[in-house]
Order: structure tokens, then sequence, then C-alpha cells
């Protein structure tokens, strides 16, 4: 690590993450924070959103100078009474301070995290920064001033500079499991920390599409109680037949494409650029020269963020889905790939609209590969839902079992439901389109004149994926017609 990395990462630490051992053990998931945060509104029926985010952060003790320089210091507010009465004295106290407050455990224990209901995992901390940031604007009737630096530039830029010694892709992330998703008590990552772990992330990105969200609520119309924005967002319902092609108000699902279209405009290199100087600032210390390396690990950074984050589809990790292990040993694949099988699951022949139910049509598909057909694992490399996620199956590396015969040569995905007269919905066929594609390509794992089939052209005896979406997908960019011999099913 070079000099300024080494310094850059111990300011790091000082501002995003504490590293700690552990002390207890709590419920974690978003429903029980908005069931929290639901019990002090009602306890305190003239509380303003903006005081409530406010006591939150009084609570969590996130107090530092690039916070205080744009949102205030919490304790020397005119309302700091009000969030002591709200916040300090109620019961609900202990489960706030613990669940915000971010730390990463010698064990790799993330916590300042909780389980949303689509199951991804969420910070709170830039989650509610951006929220206040928002309502900050609304009652100011201003523009957002520091929503990017707080959410997202922050943690992205320390992050870039804290491993310069690493590739870019490792100076982001990871993600992680929880022990439970019924009852989530532990969030364990699945290598060690960077500065920006995906919850870090998820978090800011959150934050960033609330916070621009309030900004922009009239100034006649009152914002709603925290508890209904945070509702709205992450417990929303998708419609039979639907997905999310029904829905036109942001929801967790759709993080990406969201923050991206509020973010890329702003120009993410200058404002992460402009957020280190500024934090360099208010620690009084000499701000480094674009020559010594800074400029380098920020534009490399981003462009992996980019692709990881906004052109890569959210992927559910096989062990958050519960997926029982491979048997025996996987067989590596030879990368980049020249094909992409698509098929439908036919069974499960309802598309899933959530991720318990999606969850659940892995397992069984996963059982029934197994236990039935005799197989190592679930044979699909990647499995797409209707609840706006990707599910992994044998992932990126490993050969499946999907193309008879065909196997080592391409990836087969599948979206869950039977496509024999109906296609299945268009955000769910763009993600696998679009978005697995490009991060497939992006990624080296595809080659870029890769060429996509449908599953009943390369193996008899089968109408995969269905006749309705065998007809979208001969419209694909890709997809040819084969004169090559099918092999049996």
């Amino acid at each position: 690590m070079t000099w300024f990395g080494a310094s850059f990462f111990l300011l790091a630490v000082s501002y995003c993450t504490v590293y700690s051992r552990p002390t207890g053990v709590h419920l974690r998931n978003m429903v029980s924070f908005i069931s929290a945060v639901e019990q002090v509104e009602d306890s305190n029926p003239g509380l303003s959103p903006l005081a409530l985010v406010r006591a939150l952060r009084r609570t969590a003790g996130h107090d530092d100078p690039l916070t205080v320089h744009f949102l205030g210091a919490s304790n020397n507010l005119s309302d700091a009474h009000v969030l002591d009465t709200a916040i300090l004295n109620a019961s609900s106290f202990s489960f706030f301070d613990k669940a915000i407050h971010h730390i990463v455990t010698d064990q790799g224990e993330e916590r300042g995290v909780v389980l949303a209901p689509d199951g991804t995992t969420v910070a709170l901390a830039p989650l509610l920064l951006g929220l206040e940031v928002g309502l900050k604007a609304k009652i100011e009737a201003a523009p957002a001033v520091g929503l990017f630096p707080l959410t997202l530039a922050r943690t992205l830029g320390l992050s870039f500079l804290s491993l310069q010694d690493f590739p870019p892709s490792h100076r982001l992330g990871p993600d992680g499991c929880w022990d439970s998703v019924l009852q989530p008590k532990m969030f364990k990552l699945s290598w060690p920390p960077t500065l920006a772990t995906d919850a870090l992330i998820n978090g800011g990105m959150d934050g960033a599409i609330l916070g621009a969200d309030l900004s922009n609520v009239s100034a006649s119309e009152q914002p709603q109680a925290l508890s209904q924005t945070l509702k709205r967002y992450y417990s929303y319902v998708l419609h039979e037949g639907q997905g999310l092609d029904a829905v036109s108000s942001h929801v967790s699902p759709r993080r990406r494409e969201i923050s991206r279209s509020i973010l890329e405009p702003l120009d993410p290199y200058r404002q992460v650029m402009e957020t280190l100087a500024l934090v360099w600032k208010l620690e009084k210390t000499e701000w480094i020269a674009l020559d010594t390396g800074v400029d380098k690990a920020v534009k490399d950074g981003l462009q992996a963020f980019v692709h990881k984050y906004w052109d890569c589809p959210p992927i559910i990790p096989r062990c958050q889905w519960g997926a029982e292990a491979y048997r025996g040993t996987p067989m590596p694949l030879s990368l980049p790939l020249h094909f992409l099988y698509i098929h439908h699951t036919y069974e499960p022949s309802s598309p899933c609209l959530s991720f318990p139910r999606c969850s659940r049509n892995m397992r069984a598909m996963q059982r029934f590969h197994q236990e039935d057909r005799g197989w190592s694992d679930i044979g699909y490399s990647f499995v797409v839902g209707s609840d706006g996620y990707v599910y992994e199956g044998r992932g990126w590396n490993y050969i499946g079992r999907h193309t008879r015969g065909l196997n080592s040569m391409g990836y087969g995905v599948s979206i869950i439901g039977n496509y024999s007269s109906t296609v299945p919905p268009r955000h769910s066929m763009d993600l696998l389109r679009h978005r697995l594609v490009q991060c497939a390509v992006n990624g080296g794992r595809l080659a870029a004149n890769f060429t996509l089939h449908g599953h009943r052209q390369v193996v008899n005896y089968t109408s995969c994926p269905g006749d309705a979406f065998y007809s979208e997908i001969s419209s694909w960019e890709h997809f040819r017609e084969t004169a090559s011999p099918k092999t049996e099913e």
C-alpha cells in the first residue's frame, strides 16, 4: 500500500467503518426497523420526519466532519430537546443504536445492516443520511446539497484509495449471507471487507433515491411519515402476471437503474474527487496532488463500480436463497463462453413475485435436480425471477447441467414460469437480455460475438423455452438459427 493509500485508509476507518469484536446479537430486518420507527412516530404525533432522522443520527453518533458540514451537528440543532424526548428515552434506544451504527467485527460480521424484504442487505447509516439531506432540502426549499457525497461518494472514494495494491474490482464489496432469512440475527461477509461493502452501497443508493424523491416533493405538500416513506420503497406488492412492469413508483428492486439515472448525470468522477478534497480540507490535511495516483485510483474504481453495480443485474447469491451444497467437485468453465442457452422452468409454472417465493422455487428446483435426476446441483447457471432479481445457480465459473452435450460451451439461463402461451414480464426479460448479457460480456465471461439459442434449437424432444417466449427471443440480438444436429434431451 502506498503512503497516501495508508493515510486514506486510516481516515476512512474514522469516517465509514469501525472494526471491533462482537458484543451481542439482535434481530436485523427492515420490517423490524420500520416497526420501531412507527412506534416512535405513534408515541410522538407532532414529530416531523426531519426531526426523527436527526434523532436517529444523534442516537448512532454520526457527527463526523463531512456530515456536520452538510447537515449540522445533531446535538447542536434547535430541535435537540425534541430529539432527546423522542428517541433517547424510548424503549427502542438500544435497537436503534445497534441497528444504525455500522461496524465490521474481527470475525467478518457486518453490523448496522438489515435484511430488506427483497432479499438484499442494506446499511442504515447512508440510507438515513440520504433521507435527512432530502428532508432538509424540502423544508428549506433548496437543492439537496450533499446527497451524493454523504450517500456514496465518500464511501467509494475512501475505499478506492485504501486498497491501492488490489485490482479495482477488489476495492468494492463484498456481499455476504444471513444466518437465517426468517429471523436474521447475524450477517457474515463472504470475504474480507473493503470500506464499501455491498450493504453500504445498497444503503447509499437507497438513500440517494429517497433523498432525491423527498427533495422534489412539492412545497405545498407535507412529506409522509418516515415509516410510510420506507414502507412504500421496501414493502411494495407485485401483482400476478405483471411483476415490476406495473410498478411506476420507486421500489428497492430497481435501486440500480434508478440510482444510475439520478447520479450518473451528476458526474460521479467529479463528485468523488470533490468529496475527497473536502474530506481532506475538513481534516485540515494537505490535499494530495493528482499526479500521486489519486486520479487514476478514482477513475479505475468508478469503472469497476459502474460495471458491478450499474451494468450488472442484482444477483441473489446461493447462500441467500438457501442452496444445498454441490455434491462432488464442480468442474470449471473455460472462459469466455460463446453460447447462451435460454430456458423456461415450466415447473414452477407461475412467475415468482417475491424473494420468499423465488427462493422456495429455487430450492424446489435444486431438490428435484439433485434428488430426482441425480445431478450434482441445480442445473441452470442463473435463474431470473419476476421480483427484479437474478438468482445464482451454478454461477459464472462452473459447468452446469442445462443443455445436454453443450453444457461446457455456454451458460444456461432460465426464467421462472411456463411461457408456452404468454411471455415473461418485460422487466424480467430485460434483466436477462440486457443486464445479465452486458455483465457477462463486459466481465470477460461471454464472448462479444456470442450466439443465443433457445433450448429447443439444440436438444430434441423439448418445447423449452415455450412457444411464446421462443418467438420473443428469436428477435433478440445474437439469436441465430441452427443447422447443427440436436442432442437427445
